[in-house]
């Protein structure tokens, strides 16, 4: 008797357990945050179709493929992958409405896998940035796009890392990216990755299809940036260092011997050869902590410096070599 006085015991702490309804708060608090977010950005995401006139063989037949985007402003400014419209002779978009209509290409930056369409109206729905330099691992994180032509397909997941590199459809190198587990497909190319505000803090851009969970998406700091070179001149022009690197932390006794102001760093993974620019006195394994008298701790704020302004000028790096403080000079080409 006693025994199964003790299991109805038992069973019924478990009944109670399951239906706690503080478990069922903290579902609801995370469903109610995903709902949010989605809602304040569905309305400006939309399915872009381009057709490729293609050549030999298939002449004059069109091929294409689908993709996602966003729209940025009222006045139909839309933001996608270079690589969902490259070579494209015919645009057309799909709004969340149901209605479709034709984009121009206002400008594209294969180096960021980047490019602003244009689509004619007023007050569209849009949506912002948020600053992708605020991001943390492990942060909760929302994709919206049109996987395998799917509209309107919402993942989550979080942050997995940042700061990373990974090279564009060009073979260029696109640093400070983030690494997401959201789930990404074919598709999904150009949509926007949000936090839990509903700020877009990336593009989806890039999957690694043997592998499950590894996303990439180029932060909004990054991006923002681009967009606004695009929409102004068509193009971005930008100084270039010639090098690949990646965030990397510091250990706090490198920052106290060596008295610098940053606790991050940019690791030189690889020198890249290039005539218009002089390296030389860079090495691989050095940190850059310093560019122009400025300190920089991450790939997006060397970024941010190297603007056109500087392209075939000698520039400062303080740099880190062998764990203590050294200054070196480049001359920076362009891009």
């Amino acid at each position: 008797m006693k025994l199964i006085n003790f299991k109805d015991k038992l069973n019924r702490n478990l009944e109670i357990k399951h239906h706690n309804p503080e478990n069922e708060q903290i579902l609801d608090s995370f469903s109610n945050t995903v709902i949010k977010a989605t809602s304040k950005v569905s309305p400006c995401v939309v399915q872009i179709i381009s057709n490729v006139e293609k050549t030999g063989n298939q002449k004059n037949k069109n091929a294409g493929g689908t993709g996602s985007g966003f729209i940025i402003s009222q006045e139909g400014f839309i933001v996608t992958n270079s690589h969902v419209v490259k070579d494209s002779h015919k645009i057309l978009v799909n709004l969340p409405d149901g209605t479709s209509v034709s984009a121009d290409i206002v400008g594209e930056d294969p180096s960021t896998d980047t490019a602003v369409l244009k689509i004619y109206g007023n007050n569209f729905p849009n949506c912002s940035f948020g600053d992708s330099k605020k991001l943390q691992v492990g942060q909760l994180v929302i994709a919206i796009g049109n996987p395998y032509g799917f509209q309107h397909t919402v993942t989550t997941g979080v942050v997995s890392a940042l700061g990373r590199s990974m090279r564009s459809y060009t073979n260029r190198l696109i640093d400070n990216v983030i690494q997401t587990d959201a789930a990404l497909n074919p598709g999904n190319s150009g949509g926007p990755l949000i936090n839990s505000r509903g700020e877009v803090i990336g593009i989806n851009t890039a999957i690694i299809r043997p592998a499950q969970g590894i996303c990439f998406a180029v932060g909004s700091t990054t991006t923002e940036y681009v967009v606004s070179k695009l929409i102004t001149n068509g193009k971005v022009r930008r100084a270039y260092l010639g090098i690949a690197g990646q965030t990397i932390v510091l250990p706090q006794r490198i920052v106290t011997i060596n008295k610098i102001n940053v606790n991050k760093g940019i690791y030189v993974q690889q020198i890249v050869n290039n005539k218009n620019v002089n390296n030389n006195e860079l090495m691989e394994g050095d940190i850059i902590v310093g560019f122009n008298n400025k300190s920089i701790e991450s790939v997006d704020e060397l970024y941010l410096q190297l603007s056109d302004e500087l392209i075939g000028k000698h520039v400062v790096l303080e740099i880190l070599r062998a764990g203590y403080k050294k200054i070196i000079s480049a001359k920076l080409g362009e891009a």
